[in-house]
């Protein structure tokens, strides 16, 4: 913090230094910013790398990883850049401080400009009880907290058997081990979120939307602009943009889409999983591009049923520890590992001894029940006819309001035993 106050300070003022230029002390400063965000948090994944490319056996570090290090370093690159083209103003560093460490959004965003925090904390008249945002922020924080809670930990049973422990996937468990893990991920992240929102909003401080109904998108370039809206702004103005956005003909468009969602990937994690995952995002950016200028049209129920399945199938590369994780579940969901209906419908369907098809317990290997489908279907009627966190945060405070937020509150109350964990935590 001390080093990038001095940094942004330095290249806010309008006076030019003699020996060193504003665009070389942003350079110098951006460089520090990400060799300590490579020093721990990609360190052990080079030398990996270099162990099994030379075969050599140099011992991995194992270094303990600063809390948060992935989301303030990009929000203090952001300040940089910011100060450099004249948009900070000069706040005491006690604001900075705060608007680097300021708790609701500190571990997992969302990702802050400073031009949006400095002035909010220096407003005096936040400093004063409100209880308009009280009530608002106590409703909001309660439907992240439900979300996590009940919902996502719910999901996270089935993808955690299925990525991690299920040595074979049948055709159901594939997809419903998927498909958990999609909801699993919308519903803890976007539930951090809303608790960030609301645990700010107790302090009169509005934290920017991350999330907008991104399952609902019709389109990849749609899902991008709704989910982890904050992390896409941050690639699309600090790196997108800088390399040259689409300003300089179709193909250097194409390659920063590429270079922008690679970064992406691996800025979520050291691994070639991540690095995968970008790639399958950028690949798809580009190829919406192409359709887009050839002036082809899809019916937007056709674009949501192909945006949403290619999604889900992306994130399996995301949440895979490990390669042969990824190839087991796509091999189940297309039907490779054997396909095996729920018993009940033996006599009810007619013969299917052709397709190899079996009938019994039809997720053992997730430790599912006839429950699983019905959930799953739950969830997809929650994420596409609900109202989201963002419509719900300009209802006025009600009684019945309040009343609702009674019921989660309880219900999540009784789910506290359980342990469990932030997804974001892991990024």
């Amino acid at each position: 913090m001390v080093f990038n106050y001095v940094i942004g300070i330095s290249l806010s003022k309008n006076e030019q230094h003699k020996k060193i230029s504003k665009k070389q002390l942003l350079t110098v400063g951006v460089i520090i910013n990400i060799g300590l965000l490579g020093y721990f948090k990609y360190a052990d994944f080079f030398i990996s790398n270099v162990n099994f490319v030379l075969g050599s056996d140099v011992p991995l570090l194992h270094l303990a990883l600063p809390l948060a290090i992935s989301f303030f370093t990009f929000q203090q690159i952001a300040y940089l850049v910011d100060s450099y083209r004249g948009e900070t103003k000069e706040y005491d560093f006690l604001n900075y401080g705060l608007f680097v460490t300021f708790f609701p959004q500190l571990i997992a965003g969302p990702i802050v400009h400073h031009k949006e925090m400095m002035p909010q904390f220096a407003n005096v008249r936040n400093k004063i009880k409100n209880y308009r945002n009280i009530a608002l922020g106590l409703f909001i924080f309660s439907i992240g907290l439900f979300k996590k809670v009940v919902i996502a930990d719910t999901f996270a049973i089935w993808a955690t058997n299925g990525f991690d422990k299920a040595e074979v996937l049948t055709l159901f468990e594939a997809w419903a081990t998927s498909l958990s893990y999609t909801f699993q991920l919308y519903f803890d992240f976007s539930g951090y979120t809303d608790m960030a929102i609301g645990a700010a909003l107790l302090f009169n401080i509005k934290l920017p939307i991350n999330f907008n109904s991104p399952y609902k998108a019709t389109n990849i370039q749609d899902f991008w602009r709704r989910w982890h809206i904050t992390l896409s702004r941050f690639l699309k103005d600090y790196i997108y943009i800088p390399l040259g956005g689409n300003r300089k003909g179709n193909f250097r468009t194409y390659n920063n889409l590429m270079a922008t969602f690679i970064i992406g990937g691996i800025w979520h994690g050291a691994g070639w999983t991540f690095v995968f995952w970008g790639f399958l995002h950028g690949l798809a950016l580009v190829i919406h591009k192409i359709w887009n200028s050839l002036g082809f049209k899809l019916s937007p129920i056709v674009g949501w049923f192909i945006t949403f399945n290619f999604v889900n199938i992306a994130w399996i590369f995301f949440r895979a520890k490990e390669w042969n994780d990824a190839i087991k579940v796509l091999q189940g969901m297309f039907g490779f590992s054997g396909i095996v209906f729920p018993y009940i419908l033996k006599d009810k369907l007619p013969s299917t001894e052709f397709l190899n098809i079996q009938y019994g317990a039809f997720v053992a290997n997730i430790k599912g029940s006839y429950d699983t489908p019905i959930i799953l279907i739950i969830g997809f009627f929650l994420i596409l006819f609900f109202k989201n966190s963002n419509q719900l945060l300009h209802k006025v405070p009600s009684v019945k309001l309040m009343f609702f937020l009674a019921i989660i509150t309880s219900l999540v109350i009784l789910r506290l035993n359980h342990i469990s964990e932030f997804l974001y935590f892991n990024f």
